[in-house]
């Protein structure tokens, strides 16, 4: 694999800083799992995060990024990491591996509400 694909290269700088500056442009300062605001005070702790983590997927239109703190970024990417160390096996990027939660805390409500009457 090319050094471009670990963002190590000068060249991979350059490109990060154009679509850096682009996601920044469209989407709004704020964490998109936090929910945190930045200002331009504190923006250098807002980074651009790869949905599909390929960092050469770069499309115009923004739609293979998200804006993440530096936090969120890194439990991100931590995920994937602690995944392969524990199974040995690859996480593909936008599959789920959970169960859906069953529990409805309002199955019941009308009944609960027609006994207080």
């Amino acid at each position: 694999m090319s050094s471009d694909h670990y963002g190590t290269s000068a060249s991979y700088a350059r490109k990060e800083q154009g679509y850096r500056e682009k996601a920044l442009k469209i989407y709004p300062w704020v964490c998109g799992r936090c929910s945190r605001e930045f200002v331009y005070s504190n923006l250098r702790e807002l980074t651009v995060h790869h949905m599909d983590h390929d960092h050469t997927n770069n499309p115009q239109d923004g739609s293979n990024w998200e804006l993440l703190c530096l936090f969120c970024h890194d439990h991100e990417h931590e995920k994937y990491t602690e995944h392969d160390q524990q199974s040995g096996s690859v996480i593909v990027a936008g599959e789920d591996d959970h169960q859906a939660a069953t529990f409805n805390p309002f199955a019941d409500l009308k009944a609960m509400m027609n006994k207080k009457k």
